[in-house]
């Protein structure tokens, strides 16, 4: 049985129990499990490497102790252990010595709760996890972003917007265009589940580590930051699914909460990668964290502000933004004027609609940028649809040789990209030209045909142009009439 089939299977059996109400709580309750299984997988290998080993976990709160036996305990037994010790016991966890797995655990479990009443279907549920997923394999550790993208298509229609899970291919190309490398501090400042994080610890990885002095240099250097507690649930598992065995540094907060001048020196990276919500709105008061001249409560812009302050000189970013921070006015616009004051936007890659299908139909775009020097231009590369494809959907994504192209025209930063050239996808726009429409970066592609277009979104935004338009003509008219007329009095 596949895993996404064993996701399925499982939730089916939790729809029977009348304490767990609702998609999100089966979610809630499919994860913590789903953690434990996962942890006592690693132990078992650290375990093997390590014969000095010693599990943070008591013996009796270990998976193997108490659920890993499909005739171990069930009925109420099992519901009592659940929740008068385990819980206890895990969210009261001391560490032995200096030992930092054991506020890893006890971080996880501040949040989780055990919604089953039925000690007989927890039984079933251990027994499925059990039999359908062993993530010592390394293949089925790939596969947690499909057990992820599930859990996110039932938060969906649980009503949870606002997440939206970015796909493999863009995360891949992102994160190798950036090249983080060996001791280079990475922050992903909303990090969800840790998609961009686990890439960057690969690429890194499959470039860079070839010693053991290595591997402990990239476990800490890795950085996320998730406030959901149920996406952090999953970044920290998805953390210790690849190799990073104490993800202290994967912290449960509000990054932009944070007054923005607390942050110093040490706090700033070499790299940022990340997929900021957008379309939301911050709670009542996150926007006084922020210099006055950029206060808003729009999340997608404020993380823009953030992700310039945190990054040092020389530092690296690539973000995905939405097609309203390009061509939007007001406190848009100067905190566009600041980004490329601050740091050279080089590039923005276009993507087509449907690339979050079946998320969100939003346009997106792929910013990057290296803080320490102002943009003197931009590269715009519009990434189209493969041959015969209209739109992206879940049985057909896009895929990561999509961006072969793009990988090809490159170039390097080193030499100001002096070997781009223009091409029927690329072109280069001025930061006079920027300048001149108020850092409006909405620009079409120059060598495309113009042909009708029937995107609402598209065609939503041509008609405010020509309301805009027509609102400055008539102000002009009525201000030459009451010209004309003071003239004549």
């Amino acid at each position: 049985m596949s895993i996404s089939a064993t996701v399925k299977a499982i939730q089916d059996i939790m729809r029977k129990d009348v304490g767990v109400d609702g998609d999100a709580q089966r979610i809630g309750q499919l994860v913590w499990m789903l953690f434990l299984k996962i942890y006592d997988d690693r132990e078992q290998e650290w375990e093997l490497l390590d014969e000095s080993y010693v599990s943070p976990l008591p013996e009796s709160l270990r998976w193997r102790n108490w659920a890993a036996d499909a005739e171990g305990i069930t009925g109420d037994e099992l519901k009592d252990f659940i929740d008068t010790t385990l819980f206890p016991g895990l969210q009261n966890l001391t560490a032995k010595g200096d030992d930092k797995r054991a506020f890893v655990i006890k971080g996880v479990f501040e949040d989780a709760y055990n919604y089953m009443k039925s000690g007989q279907l927890i039984r079933q549920v251990i027994n499925k996890i059990e039999d359908g997923i062993d993530f010592n394999k390394a293949q089925e550790r790939h596969l947690f972003g499909d057990i992820y993208e599930q859990i996110l298509r039932d938060l969906q229609s649980a009503g949870n917007a606002g997440e939206y899970y970015t796909p493999r291919a863009v995360t891949q190309f992102m994160v190798e265009r950036v090249n983080p490398r060996l001791g280079e501090q990475v922050l992903d400042p909303a990090c969800g589940t840790g998609g961009f994080l686990t890439c960057a610890i690969e690429h890194i990885r499959k470039n860079d580590v070839k010693t053991v002095e290595d591997e402990k240099t990239l476990q800490g250097c890795i950085h996320g930051v998730e406030k959901k507690p149920l996406p952090h649930l999953l970044a920290t598992t998805n953390m210790i699914l690849h190799g990073i065995e104490v993800p202290t540094n994967i912290r449960h907060d509000n990054t932009l909460s944070r007054p923005l001048i607390s942050y110093g020196p040490k706090d700033r990276v070499d790299v940022i990668v990340t997929n900021p919500p957008f379309g939301g709105i911050e709670e009542d008061g996150i926007e006084a964290s922020f210099p006055a001249t950029f206060r808003t409560r729009e999340t997608a812009d404020l993380f823009l502000v953030l992700i310039t302050h945190l990054l040092k000189d020389g530092g690296r970013a690539a973000v995905v933004l939405p097609d309203g921070t390009l061509f939007g006015e007001g406190i848009k616009t100067r905190i566009k004027e600041h980004l490329l004051e601050a740091c050279d936007l080089h590039t923005v890659v276009r993507l087509p609609n449907g690339v979050f299908n079946p998320y969100t139909g939003i346009k997106t775009n792929l910013l990057f940028f290296t803080k320490g020097r102002p943009t003197r231009r931009t590269w715009f590369y519009e990434h189209p649809y493969p041959a015969g494809v209209k739109s992206y959907s879940k049985t057909k994504p896009m895929r990561v040789e999509e961006f072969g192209p793009e990988r090809d025209w490159w170039g390097t930063e080193a030499d100001g990209f002096a070997a781009r050239q223009a091409n029927k996808q690329a072109w280069c726009v001025d930061i006079a030209e920027i300048k001149a429409k108020n850092y409006n970066l909405d620009f079409t592609n120059p060598h495309r045909d113009e042909v009708e277009s029937h995107d609402p979104d598209v065609l939503l935004k041509q008609y405010a142009d020509l309301q805009t338009a027509l609102t400055a003509t008539r102000d002009q008219i009525k201000a030459a009439l009451a010209a004309a007329l003071e003239g004549k009095a």
